[in-house]
């Protein structure tokens, strides 16, 4: 992904981001991402040193209140915020065409990742659907074995098969047979 700020970019947004109100460094990391919609939170390792930097040029100043140290804007750095006005409409619009550009990458990323996943649920489905076929072909041909073997048994034991049982096997095994065939075009 291209970086969300230029060199030197990031020190003047922080000093623009002071200019609008004293903040903290977390409220400043905070302000970074939400302005960038997310796609750029920097840490705390690029931001109290760009703070520290800035406090030695007298740009800003820092105080303690409680836990928190805010850092606020100085005549002198609000002065380069004023001067350099034009260079922050351009970061501006940087801002707003690389977070445009990482939101295209994430789309794009995110819209592979669906595909695959999609090809992924389709494959799985297919082996299921397989191994689904295999079941019912080993559940026909044990029906098939269990019937041979009960009517050969009955008919080596003396019995005899009527017609009518016949019958009702052949029509049982037809609604059975029109049933799967709903079901499947369900």
């Amino acid at each position: 992904m291209p970086p969300v700020f230029s060199h030197g970019d990031l020190r003047l947004y922080v000093l623009n981001l002071l200019d609008e109100s004293p903040r903290h460094g977390y409220d400043l990391m905070q302000a970074l991402s939400d302005r960038t919609g997310g796609t750029y939170t920097p840490s705390a390792g690029t931001i109290y040193p760009r703070l520290a930097k800035l406090e030695e040029e007298g740009l800003v100043t820092k105080s303690v209140e409680g836990r928190k140290t805010i850092y606020a804007i100085t005549e002198a750095g609000h002065a380069e915020v004023v001067a350099r006005a034009g260079d922050l409409e351009g970061i501006e619009a940087g801002l707003a065409d690389s977070v445009r550009l990482i939101a295209d990458e994430v789309r794009g990323s995110v819209r592979e990742a669906m595909k695959s996943l999609r090809a992924d649920a389709r494959s799985a489905a297919r082996a299921d659907s397989r191994e689904q076929v295999r079941r019912a072909e080993a559940i026909v041909a044990d029906f098939r074995t269990t019937v041979r073997t009960d009517l050969r048994t009955h008919l080596a034991h003396g019995g005899s098969l009527a017609a009518s049982v016949v019958d009702d096997l052949a029509r049982s095994l037809d609604d059975t047979l029109r049933d799967l065939a709903r079901a499947l075009r369900g």
